[in-house]
């Protein structure tokens, strides 16, 4: 391989599935404030939205994810309006 062509700060992070609790490991570069500790290790955290153990392609199932409360305001607003 050559040299010089790779970041220097390539580490191990945790990515979490805010939507379910789910964590892995897996190394990456993106920056990031948050850190979480697992076993004793301190490891920079970074948050999804979603991932594989909890999109519904991947889980067969259709499951509602909302983290910012946008069916909460669409339901307010339009309800449960039935075409009469």
């Amino acid at each position: 391989m050559r040299n010089g062509i790779h970041p220097d700060n390539y580490r191990v992070v945790v990515f979490k599935d805010m939507s379910d609790g789910t964590q892995f490991f897996s190394r990456s570069t993106a920056a990031t404030k948050d850190t979480i500790t697992i076993d004793g290790k301190e490891y920079p955290l970074i948050k999804l939205e979603i991932s594989n153990t909890s999109h519904p392609f991947y889980t067969g199932k259709s499951k509602l994810v909302d983290t910012a409360g946008r069916v909460d305001k669409f339901m307010s607003r339009y309800g449960d309006r039935k075409k009469k």
